[in-house]
């Protein structure tokens, strides 16, 4: 199932869990889910206020027609 979601974090957020750090994804672009596995790297670049969309291959493309109806919060 395709989606798009919009994410405004870039960086994985790091928590502990019975005394080892783990590393949660916030980009949402993580092959590792719920684990960060460095993907945010892609997001490097992104402009604040535009929608972006990644394809398989890692690719960043900008969203033309903004996705009004999409849910953010």
């Amino acid at each position: 199932m395709s989606r798009i979601v919009k994410r405004n974090a870039t960086k994985p957020a790091a928590v502990m869990i019975d005394g080892k750090e783990l590393w949660l994804c916030q980009c949402g672009l993580s092959e590792n889910q719920p684990y960060c596995d460095g993907s945010h790297a892609l997001t490097h670049g992104e402009e604040p206020g535009k929608l972006y969309w990644y394809d398989a291959d890692g690719r960043r493309h900008e969203a033309s027609n903004g996705y009004s109806g999409i849910r953010a919060w």
